[in-house]
């Protein structure tokens, strides 16, 4: 799964500043590579249970709604296809370390 987060992000990079480019818009809400990669990164953190698989898709897309600093600041400052997909990588680092701690607590006898 950290696999496909990572090609992922790599990919969504290129293409959407490539989208960017021809559209001269900012973060077109039509482009989703960057939310699937930031829920890639977020199960890659959760063991095979349903349960926390549904935890994590909400942990992130709060934290991607939410941005906290430092993703707010690249949802803001960082231009092109770097802007699209940064600001929700740094929400799914938060969203992994939260789900790699619930993954623990779940875990526990």
């Amino acid at each position: 799964m950290l696999a496909a987060a990572a090609a992922l992000f790599a990919l969504g990079w290129a293409a959407s500043a490539e989208y960017v480019r021809r559209t001269g818009r900012d973060d077109p809400k039509e482009v989703v590579v960057d939310e699937v990669a930031g829920q890639c990164l977020v199960l890659a953190a959760v063991p095979d249970d349903p349960v926390l698989y549904l935890a994590g898709f909400a942990v992130f897309r709060v934290l991607d709604i939410w941005k906290p600093w430092p993703a707010s600041w690249a949802d803001r400052t960082l231009p092109g296809g770097l802007g699209v997909m940064a600001d929700d990588a740094l929400a799914a680092l938060y969203g992994a370390l939260l789900m790699a701690l619930a993954a623990l607590w779940w875990s526990l006898p």
